[in-house]
């Protein structure tokens, strides 16, 4: 049996990665600590509520449902139709500003607290992995030994576990999209009764499996654009995760350098990416927090100060003064709050439990003859409750003579449904003096929701010669 690989890691390459091109594959040893186990809490917290959401009704629709078949999108009791989209768009900029902010103080506290990626590949897959292949030592010599039958059981176990996690993570993406109760009814069908939603959940399952059982780290450092984005949002006064240099050099055997660093390499063996975080900052790093809980756990037992390795800024690291208002900070601040602001005006209005489009009918823009001119719109209702609804069309404070077609008839809409109906707005023409501003009005049966929408009435020039 060779030995495991060791490899050394630099500034000049990335340790996953061999000269070939190939993947290196890493197995950093398990941690515990502080961190680690705030980590671990708030991992499975993460988990818990992704698994729950679409059992957690809200206004009769799942928390957070995007039902793309219907057109409808339930974000916690927000119901939204395809013309209330762009609503998200602010809340989409807010939370992206929000994740600025927070990269700017805290740099990559979501890769490592709060990615999906992460969560799932440190709180599910490397647990099953450790828990069938061993600590990091066992899992190196086993990676090693040729292959036996108990390495072959062994590798079958842990993948077809692996498949099973990435098969549940792939349905409960799904019910996002279905609802709970569809994809039960789903599963007890045969899969070319669903094709669409078979192939989505198998081609996830496949992703997923491929990912977190073999390219792993790699997604992190080649693949995630936030890595890459990562030095143009923070600065030297970002708390990172840093070697304290000037504290832990000379590093060596203890009692034979100054330094507290003894050079045991125990932040390499836990590092999820492979770095060296005494070479500094690196693109690598994803703010994991384990080789301070490593470094931590030495520092205790040789008797020295805890924090060589710790969340600090690289000026604190440096002993400069840290701020924490900076330019940057500021302006992120600003745009993340006009962002999630515009979110909650705009969300708010548009929380009716009904909207209305208003088109002008294709075709002519109006139609004329001796004794009237006419404008035909369309009106398309939008329900967004669970119950049929009534509604009606009305023509409010409108100049003598114009009347509006059906005015006040009940339109019945089913729940989560949507129905057009015309609106035919005449007047007589010698009634008729030009382009006339109208407001169309649609009114709830019963209730006092109101929607109203200015149209032009357009017509002939009353002041044209007659031929």
């Amino acid at each position: 049996m060779s030995a495991p690989v060791q490899k050394h890691p630099n500034l000049d390459s990335v340790t996953t990665i061999n000269r070939d091109g190939s993947h290196f594959f890493l197995h950093p040893a398990d941690v515990k600590g502080r961190w680690t186990l705030a980590r671990r809490i708030f991992g499975l917290l993460l988990i818990s509520i992704y698994v729950a959401l679409p059992w957690i009704p809200i206004n009769g629709s799942p928390a957070l449902f995007l039902d793309v078949e219907q057109r409808r999108f339930h974000v916690f009791g927000l119901t939204l139709v395809p013309q209330d989209l762009w609503v998200m768009f602010f809340g989409v900029t807010g939370l992206g500003f929000t994740l600025f902010f927070v990269t700017s103080l805290l740099g990559r506290l979501w890769c490592g607290w709060a990615c999906p990626y992460t969560v799932f590949l440190d709180h599910v897959f490397r647990r099953i992995e450790r828990w069938i292949d061993g600590d990091s030592v066992a899992r190196k010599k086993l990676a090693a030994a040729p292959w036996t039958t108990g390495k072959v059981l062994r590798r079958v176990l842990k993948h077809a576990l692996y498949v099973l996690c990435a098969t549940l993570i792939a349905h409960v993406f799904l019910s996002y999209f279905v609802s709970i109760e569809r994809l039960y009814g789903h599963m007890q069908e045969g899969p070319l009764a669903h094709a669409t939603a078979f192939g989505i959940v198998a081609f996830l399952t496949l992703v997923l499996w491929f990912c977190f059982g073999w390219f792993r780290e790699q997604f992190c450092i080649i693949m995630c654009p936030y890595g890459r984005l990562q030095s143009a949002l923070t600065d030297d006064d970002t708390v990172v995760i840093g070697y304290d240099e000037k504290r832990g050099e000379p590093r060596g055997a203890k009692g034979k350098v100054t330094g507290d660093c003894i050079d045991c390499r125990r932040c390499v063996n836990v590092c999820p990416t492979g770095i060296d975080i005494r070479n500094g900052l690196q693109l690598e790093c994803i703010g994991c927090s384990a080789c301070i809980d490593a470094c931590d756990d030495i520092m205790t037992k040789i008797e020295r100060p805890k924090g060589l390795v710790r969340y600090d800024s690289l000026n604190g690291l440096t002993g400069k003064p840290r701020r924490i208002l900076r330019p940057r900070v500021i302006a992120y601040t600003i745009l993340g709050m006009l962002g999630l602001t515009a979110f909650a005006i705009a969300g708010w209005k548009r929380a009716k439990p009904f909207t209305a489009d208003f088109s002008r009918m294709r075709g002519q823009a109006f139609y004329a003859d001796g004794s009237a001119v006419r404008n035909h719109y369309q009106v398309r209702f939008y329900n967004k409750r669970n119950q049929p609804a009534r509604f009606s069309i009305h023509l409010p404070d409108a100049p003598e003579g114009f009347t509006l077609s059906g005015a006040g008839s009940v339109i019945e809409v089913p729940p989560l449904g949507d129905v057009t109906r015309p609106a035919i707005v005449v007047v007589p023409s010698g009634v008729y003096r030009g382009t006339t501003n109208l407001q169309l009005e649609v009114r709830a049966e019963p209730g006092d929701v109101v929607i109203r929408h200015e149209m032009r009435f357009l017509g002939p020039d009353p002041y044209s010669s007659k031929p």
